[in-house]
């Protein structure tokens, strides 16, 4: 994988980071920029690498993995305070480099927000790391301070689009952006009711179909919909990959930067993995749908 992962995040630095220094806006009389050992697609390789070896944090894969195992690949190794300084370099080529993973779709997608909490709610009164971003919201299982994450995946398991908003944001928001480029069906719960959000994703060719509330009357559905609607845990099963194996979530952190950094290369990390969760549907039953 690392081999793969190294030639997929050089070719896009490769054409990605000289137009984005042309963009730059450089000071009058130069801007320092100090070398390192290691050039910006090395940076992205090895964060995105850490995910999928379960080591509890980064510092104990990078001292313990890479500064023993990797040497080799990597014979100019900064140190790991070193290399924790060069991280920010690379939150904006990350993202974009997810994005570019993003997958166009199949005509069936699945909607869901995950909370991701950066404290304890004992601890929330102490908490300054965040306190200025992140925000209290209320999942299915309780209060929480933080993030959300908000997912669009297909039917094979694939991310198509993703969002990253404070925990108190209404999980509607998002959607118009999160589904600019998705056509089709959607399947969301309950959280996701809103006639009007209904009406104008309609405009746009999106089938919009929500879970119901207990005393909502119930809607005529064909059998394929009511079965979708049950599959929904597809995108649940991938947010418990995401915390469990790729630790997007933890309380660790001390920069909102390398807050995002540790959230996007989780992403990128479960893109390139080889068994996602997947309904297994023929592509003829999506054509004849």
């Amino acid at each position: 994988m690392l081999t793969r992962l190294f030639s997929d995040i050089d070719d896009f630095c490769q054409d990605f980071l000289p137009k984005w220094n042309q963009q730059l806006l450089i000071k009058k009389g130069g801007h320092r920029r100090r070398h390192s050992g290691l050039c910006d697609s090395e940076i992205m390789t090895l964060l995105v690498y850490h995910h999928p070896l379960g080591y509890r944090t980064f510092k104990w894969f990078y001292q313990r993995h890479v500064q023993v195992h990797l040497k080799g690949h990597f014979p100019k190794l900064p140190s790991y305070q070193r290399f924790i300084e060069l991280m920010p370099r690379v939150l904006l080529p990350l993202t974009l480099f997810m994005h570019q993973r993003c997958q166009p779709g199949r005509g069936i997608a699945f909607i869901d927000s995950t909370p991701l909490r950066v404290c304890e709610n004992l601890r929330i009164p102490r908490h300054r790391t965040f306190h200025a971003e992140a925000g209290r919201g209320k999942s299915s299982t309780g209060w929480f301070y933080g993030f959300k994450l908000h997912l669009v995946v297909d039917d094979s398991g694939n991310i198509v689009s993703f969002a990253i908003t404070s925990g108190n944001t209404d999980d509607r928001k998002p959607v118009p952006t999160l589904l600019k480029q998705v056509k089709g069906k959607v399947f969301g719960d309950r959280g996701y009711i809103s006639k009007a959000l209904t009406a104008s994703l309609a405009e746009q060719g999106i089938e919009w179909i929500t879970s119901l509330k207990k005393k909502m009357k119930a809607v005529a559905r064909d059998t394929f919909d009511t079965l979708m609607l049950r599959k929904r845990s597809i995108i649940e099963t991938i947010n418990d990959q995401l915390k469990n194996i790729s630790q997007v979530e933890h309380t660790r952190h001390r920069s909102l930067t390398n807050y995002m950094i540790n959230i996007i290369t989780g992403l990128v990390a479960y893109s390139y993995q080889d068994k996602k969760p997947a309904l297994n549907l023929k592509s003829s039953a999506l054509v004849a749908m």
